[in-house]
């Protein structure tokens, strides 16, 4: 697996990217993964760690901050660990077929999550600009819109930071 290390506000030492390669590598027993690309930031005495891994044209994603770097590193790839064996689960449930046995308690009592509201609504082209301020006015923490600009359909979001993301996809 071809592993990216960047730092924010911190030198990326030898050891430090040794052991986010060894604590990543345990993540291919469950994946076959070709890449990742890791951020570790340094902020007002906080260490965070940002993993990013494609898979299969899925995006798997963990972000963990503690005190200490080696310790937000162990906590964002027990995150990713568990993010992993949910999905397979489920994707290894829905192709044999629903409560075969065999297959740990854990598995067999997940519950697939519903749908519980459809929402329609016409989609209005509006500036980015626009389209915060109507994400703000109501109350919401995403808005999907027609972006003026690009005629593409886009979603907003708030990040948790307090700024605003901004989704283009691709077709």
């Amino acid at each position: 697996m071809m592993i990216s290390v960047r730092g924010k506000n911190i030198d990326v030492t030898n050891a430090l990217k040794e052991y986010v390669e060894k604590k990543l590598a345990k993540l291919e027993k469950y994946l076959d993964l070709s890449e990742a690309q890791v951020t570790l930031a340094v902020e007002k005495g906080t260490h965070k760690v940002e993993v990013t891994i494609p898979v299969n044209g899925m995006i798997l994603r963990g972000e963990e901050e503690t005190g200490d770097m080696y310790a937000s590193i162990d906590l964002v790839v027990e995150k990713l660990e568990k993010q992993i064996n949910k999905y397979k689960a489920r994707f290894n449930k829905k192709s044999r077929g629903e409560g075969k046995s065999g297959q740990p308690a854990e598995e067999e009592n997940y519950e697939e999550p519903k749908i519980m509201k459809t929402k329609r609504f016409a989609v209005k082209p509006m500036p980015v600009e626009e389209a915060i301020m109507q994400m703000n006015l109501l109350g919401h923490s995403f808005f999907v819109f027609s972006n003026a600009d690009t005629e593409e359909v886009n979603v907003l979001y708030k990040r948790k930071d307090g700024n605003y993301g901004l989704i283009e996809p691709e077709f």
